[in-house]
């Protein structure tokens, strides 16, 4: 399983959210493009970039960094966040962005977005459905930057795109995102068991070393972390099974 570090942007800054809650916003003084080189250098890849402000509102508020990250080279980049028509995934990809993250429209439009995966290539974009479990444990929907709630659920949105190629999934448990108390590996082994010829990648919850084993254990593919990378809780060494890259001298 590949790890992914993850840096979410909201107004220029490195962010993180508790539970896409933008009221719970704690910002960091690191800026972005350190951040990247310490996650290079501990190993890391691939980079999960997210706009809130562009998932929130639809604007690329900060599409200026997220192209200076991309200039860098050292990391190849998946970017989400406000990305609702085929001229942002364009404008991204042609920037050196290794590939473009949808959700929202995925859910809305379903139909345009199947042809996106056709007209770009199943590699380069990654679907991505955030979720908050319903009474009965259903894993419901939510979009634009999870502030409003879809009448489907995981199973019905992705069922859509399967005959379109789709190859790669980002499923984030919302009420686990940014708090620390570990991933819900049941969501992950339905998702698997379900679809099991996806590349799932899980957000949400990842607290240890512990946790990435979890994970790794249900079959994923990669797990996205934000807040136990940003805050140095994994060491380097516990890290290196998750990181492809040898690591270097800081």
């Amino acid at each position: 399983m590949l790890l992914i570090p993850s840096i979410d942007l909201r107004g220029g800054r490195c962010v993180r959210l508790r539970q896409g809650d933008f009221a719970t916003e704690s910002s960091y003084s690191i800026e972005p493009a350190e951040l990247a080189g310490r996650y290079h250098r501990l190993g890391a890849r691939w980079l999960h970039v997210v706009d809130l402000d562009g998932a929130k509102d639809g604007l690329a508020g900060n599409l200026p960094i997220i192209m200076a990250l991309a200039r860098l080279k050292s990391l190849r980049l998946q970017v989400g966040g406000g990305v609702r028509h085929a001229s942002v995934i364009e404008t991204l990809l042609s920037a050196g962005i290794a590939r473009v993250v949808v959700g929202t429209a995925a859910i809305e439009r379903p139909g345009e977005v199947a042809a996106w995966l056709q007209q770009f290539g199943p590699e380069r974009i990654c679907l991505a459905f955030d979720v908050r479990l319903g009474p009965g444990g259903e894993p419901q929907l939510r979009t634009d930057g999870w502030t409003r709630n879809s009448t489907l659920d995981l199973a019905q949105a992705v069922s859509a795109f399967l005959g379109a190629s789709l190859q790669h999934v980002l499923c984030t448990d919302i009420e686990r995102d940014g708090m620390l108390r570990g991933p819900n590996l049941r969501l992950y082994r339905e998702c698997l068991t379900r679809f099991p010829g996806l590349e799932w990648q899980a957000s949400g919850g990842i607290r240890d070393r512990h946790d990435l084993t979890a994970l790794e254990g249900v079959g994923l593919a990669a797990a996205v972390s934000g807040t136990a990378m940003l805050e140095e809780r994994i060491s380097a060494e516990e890290l290196r099974p998750f990181l492809p890259g040898e690591l270097s001298p800081a």
